[in-house]
């Protein structure tokens, strides 16, 4: 089986979640409280949208529309 790879932004909310995206399928996140966790759940939501993207030809017309691949520029803070 050919492996993909994706690009995931992994951010932390209020409570303390780490939250991950992935731009290449759009509507695919999820959430877990620590990291290895998310790592586990993301790879779950990727293998469904992909399983999804297989029989929805709405869901394959938002990927070709929608999804993108980001380019790490960097993180700053600012204060205002």
């Amino acid at each position: 089986m050919l492996q993909r790879r994706y690009q995931i932004i992994i951010e932390q909310d209020e409570d303390g979640y780490f939250v991950a995206t992935v731009p290449a399928l759009p509507g695919c996140h999820t959430q877990a409280k620590t990291l290895p966790d998310l790592k586990k759940r993301i790879k779950e939501a990727i293998a469904i949208c992909l399983e999804e993207a297989k029989v929805n030809t709405r869901y394959q017309r938002q990927i070709r529309a929608l999804a993108y691949e980001p380019t790490f520029v960097g993180l700053q803070t600012v204060e205002i």
